[in-house]
This record gives structure tokens, sequence and C-alpha cells, in this order.
């Protein structure tokens, strides 16, 4: 076992863990622990007769799976089972590893991996889209040959069978999505900051989160004794006696304090001097709607159905789809239900659309650039979501809006599915009200225009401070350089709501100093505008949207309790004048220092 070591990092889901350690090695880098060894020349041949068992005890194993697909799902989805079998009978690749074994001396896993490792790079870097596409099956039965080559087991979180901390590179949605979520108890990552989707997920499951550990994955041994806490970003590495015990008093802590503000969860968000906010939840998945309400949320101002759409080798019909919004909408009843069209790519892939891999995915194909090409899929997730707004308060919100021309596009096929239902008697709300995700810069200096076409503004801050500040916000490496306290996104944000509530710029309340060389169009009428990125649940910078004039606040659940303590014990004319005073200052910890200051005045006990 090794010495007791404390190590900082980046907190992005709070709460406090005590655990053991549980190295979850993504596909992608498994190679990395097979060791490379010089065997004798009496060893080769054996060498070479584990590799071919090991491609034939892989080739039984996908047989049986095909069977199995075939029965289940009927040929058509067993067929890609075919492919795999293809690979395990290419000449060239198997002679090739032979040739390591039997001239190089290499032991057959290393020689496997230094192959494959070659394969995979090569179909990486095919132009042809059908190829390249193909790349996930390919790992995936290079993967299979080398559990079965090594004798490991393939490590999976859906099925773990005890309480651990998971320490990872980093984790895809779908690993996240699929996780046991009673027994992982806390997770540490490698790459990642506060708004990469493994920090979304965490804190939407109420899971304790460190992300950005640089080489943690070298530092933690499995099995390790680890505290966790996701507030302050901090890993102990088998720790003392006397740290267990002073992390045991702070859950306690911890959990006291969040009894006591559940106790106001019913109570409405309003200001000591009557300004009232509305505070509503994001979701990924339908079940997390009534633990949402059940923490006191006025509804969900962000449902991310793209998760839906992940973890299958299908497409969701629309009966199902239906059925997911359905469940959402009566869990809510009368309560607002805004639920997002698919925001695939970046990050976020779904296997059944075959998306091609991009240098730069995060400013790709994906969300509303999908959906407006690939029509036959967003058409029938607007029906579906059409179809549940007869259920209840449902609305629509495009995601990734850059031009007027996307909106228009996308509403016109809203038109399209209304009239699909319309000839086949279905019923649905006629009005429904319609919304853009203001997320790209380009969107905020054309909000004047968004508005006179949408019901409803909503920031998305995770990726408006990517764009703007040209940060990779999953990147370890700048990470913490994402800064939603830099006054140009506080400018922004200012914009968006000013031109939202149709305020004019010469409003005695504004800050005289920002001039701007053009005027912005008031034909519109005044729509709300709510914050859903992840800035919204930190108390500092709800303060300052708070007095920066935003309408409504959509956070993870967990968030909405502290979020209405805040609120509640806060004046709004004086969170207006910390705004303006904000908007006057050049540097964030300026800005920062200056939120903790009119916080630390607050009574939060009350």
């Amino acid at each position: 076992m090794q010495k007791q070591r404390q190590i900082k990092a980046i907190g992005t889901s709070e709460g406090i863990v005590i655990g053991k350690a549980y190295i979850f090695s993504p596909i992608a880098g498994e190679c990395f622990g097979v060791q490379k060894i010089k065997i004798l020349k009496k060893q080769i041949n054996n060498e070479i007769k584990r590799f071919e068992k090991a491609l034939n005890k892989t080739r039984d194993e996908i047989e049986a799976v095909r069977n199995e697909a075939a029965k289940k799902a009927g040929l058509k989805h067993a067929q890609i089972f075919d492919a795999h079998l293809l690979i395990l009978e290419d000449k060239v690749f198997i002679s090739q590893i032979k040739e390591l074994i039997a001239k190089k001396h290499q032991n057959a896993a290393a020689a496997f991996c230094s192959v494959a490792g070659k394969y995979l790079k090569s179909f990486e870097g095919i132009s042809d889209k059908y190829f390249r596409e193909r790349t996930a099956d390919v790992k995936d039965v290079f993967h299979r040959v080398l559990h079965n080559l090594t004798g490991q087991t393939r490590k999976s979180l859906s099925e773990l069978k005890k309480d651990v901390i998971v320490i990872a590179h980093d984790l895809s949605p779908s690993e996240t999505a699929t996780m046991h979520k009673e027994r992982v108890i806390g997770l540490i990552t490698e790459a990642g900051g506060p708004t990469s989707h493994t920090a979304i997920m965490a804190r939407a499951m109420e899971i304790p989160a460190v992300t950005g550990a640089y080489k943690i994955t070298e530092i933690i041994h499995e099995n390790d004794l680890l505290i966790v806490d996701g507030s302050e970003g901090i890993i102990i590495i088998n720790p003392s006696e006397k740290q267990i015990d002073e992390y045991k008093i702070k859950q306690q802590i911890a959990f006291e304090r969040k009894a006591r503000l559940l106790t106001a969860k019913d109570e409405p968000a309003v200001t000591v001097d009557e300004h009232r906010i509305s505070l509503l939840a994001n979701i990924e998945i339908p079940e997390e709607a009534e633990h949402a309400i059940n923490q006191g949320a006025e509804g969900i101002g962000l449902y991310r159905t793209e998760f839906f759409f992940m973890n299958r080798n299908d497409l969701p019909t629309e009966d199902e789809q239906y059925e997911a919004y359905a469940h959402v909408a009566r869990v809510c009843g009368e309560k607002p239900v805004v639920i997002r069209t698919l925001d695939l790519g970046g990050d976020k892939f779904a296997s059944a659309l075959n998306i091609p891999k991009e240098m730069n995915p995060f400013m790709g194909w994906r969300a509303i650039r999908m959906c407006l090409e690939r029509t036959d899929i967003f058409k029938t997730q607007l029906r579906a979501i059409l179809r549940a707004s007869k259920i209840g308060n449902v609305r629509i919100m495009f995601p990734m809006i850059a031009t007027v021309q996307e909106v228009r596009a996308a509403k016109k096929i809203i038109e399209e599915a209304k009239d699909e239902l319309r000839k086949n008697g279905i019923s649905f709300n006629e009005n429904i009200q319609i919304g853009v995700m203001i997320e790209i810069p380009s969107a905020v200096m054309i909000a004047d225009i968004l508005a006179e076409e949408t019901d409803f503004f909503s920031i998305g801050t995770n990726d408006l401070i990517q764009y703007c500040l040209a940060i990779d916000r999953v990147n370890e490496k700048t990470a913490h350089m994402y800064d939603p306290l830099n006054i140009s996104i506080i400018r922004m944000i200012k914009i968006i709501i000013d031109v939202a509530h149709n305020i004019s710029y010469t409003d005695e309340n504004y800050n005289k100093k920002i001039k701007y060389p053009f005027a912005w169009n008031n034909n519109h009428k005044p729509i709300k505008v709510c914050v859903c990125g992840e800035i919204a649940s930190e108390p500092l910078l709800a303060y300052l949207l708070l007095g920066l004039g935003i309408d409504e606040l959509s956070t993870a659940a967990i968030s909405i309790p502290q979020n209405k303590q805040l609120l509640r014990a806060s004046s709004y004319k004086t969170a207006v004048k910390t705004s303006i005073e904000a908007l006057k200052i050049h540097n964030s910890d300026d800005i920062k220092n200056l939120l903790i200051k009119q916080i630390f005045n607050l009574n939060l006990e009350k």
C-alpha cells in the first residue's frame, strides 16, 4: 500500500465520500497495461497457439452474441456482427502479429497491441466516411481478443458488486449513463472540468466528483482507500484515522445542512423585497423528474433528450419517445417542461446515427445542424414532443442556434409535424411555446431578431463560455481557464437579458460606460430568459444572475435548495446594484471578491 497523499484538483460535484478505488480503463486505453516481454525461441510456438486460441474464443463469443441478437431483434440487427467476424479472418492482420512473435520474439499480447494500434490509427485516418465510421466495430473486436489473450475480465460500470470510487482518464456520456448508480459513490477523472458531461451527470445523480486530476490513474492504485471532497476538489489517498474521523464529521454536517434546506423546498424563490425567480431543474432521463420536483423544482428547464438515443444500436421510435416525454409531463403537471431537441455530436454520440469523427466536434455537425439535415429523425422527435404537449405544459427548445434561418427552418418542420398529426387525428397543444438556446456568440448579436421568432430564451453558458473564450471545457490543460466571471461573459449575459426584456440601454440602472455602435430592434414582445448552464448552480453566480435580471435558473436538482435559500435571503435591489458595479470591473478576481462580500452579508440561516 502506498503512503498517504493529498491531491488538489477541480471540485465538480459537491459532497464527501470515503471508499475504495476502482480503476476503470476505457476500451481505448487498455493496451497501455500490457507488458512487452522478450520470449525465448522455444516459446514462439506456444505464444502463436495462445494467440490463435484467443481468436477462436473471440469468434465463438461473437457468434453467440450474433445468434442472441437475431432472436431478440431480427437478422437485420444481427448482421453488424458479421462484419466483426470478418475482422477475425483478416489474413494480413493475423500474419503481422505472428511475424512479430516469431521474428521479434514479442509475447503474443504485446505483438497484438502493436499491430492493433496501427490498424486503429489507420482506420481513424481514412477519408472514406463509411470505413472511418467502422472504427468502433474494429476496436470492439480487438479488445475482445485482447481480453481473451490476457485472461482479463472486461470491466463494466453497470455490473459493479460493491461500492466504489471510480478512477478514470475520462468517462463518455454513455458510460456515465449506464453505470450502476447505487454502487458508484464517487468519481475522479483526469480530463474535464465543471461543465464536462461527467461532471454534469455526477451532479444530476448527486455523486461527489473531482475532475482535472492530472495523471491520477497512474497515482492511485486499485483498492486504495480514498477520501473525495467534491466541494473543495480534494483527494486524499490512504488517509490517516484522524483524517477519516474529520471527514466523517464534515459528511454529517453536510447531511444535516441538506436536510435543513429541504424544509423550505415548497416555499417560493422570492427575495426579501418581493422579486420572484423561478427555479427549474435540468434532467437527462425521465426518472429524474420526480426527484427534481421533490427537491423543490418548479418545472424542468432543460430536458436533455440525446441520452435517449445513446447506448443502443437503433433509433428510438416515435412511441418510445412519446412515452418518455409524457412521463415527465405527467410528473410535472402544470409546471413547465422544456424539452431540448436532439443535441448529439460534440462528446455525445449515438452509434445508430454514425456521426463521423471530426477534428473539432464541438463546432462540427451537431445539434440543430444535424437535425436540419436528418429531418426524418428530427420530425419523429418533434411529433413525439407535440403529442406529449397535450398532457402537460411542454415546450420545445432548439440547441446551438447560430442564425435566424436555422430557427425558421426548424419552425417549418414543426408545422409539417403538426400537419401530419392533424391528418391522423392526433391532438396536441396548437400554441406550444418554442424557444432557443443562446450558446453561440453570433446568437447574442442577433438576440433581438431571434426574440421576434421565439417565445423564450435559455442561455447555455457551458458552450457560450467555451466558444467566447476559445477554451475546450473538457480539456484538462485548459479547464482551469474556463472563467464564467470573465467580463465579456457577464456583458453577453446582460445583453441577452436586456434585449429579451426590451430594455433600452439608456435605462438609468444600466452601466453608462458600456457603449454599443448600433441599436437593437425593439419590435418584439418581452420574453423570459433562463440560464440552464452549470454556472447557475454556483451561489456567487446565481446571485450575479439575479442582479442581471434573469427570470429563471435551471440547474441540477441538488442545487435547487441552496439557490432557494440564497434568493430568499437576498435583496433584489442590492443585487442589481452589485451587478452594475460588476459590469464596471475588468478583472474576474475582483468581481469574485465583490460577490463574496455581498453573499457574506446575507443571513443564510434564517
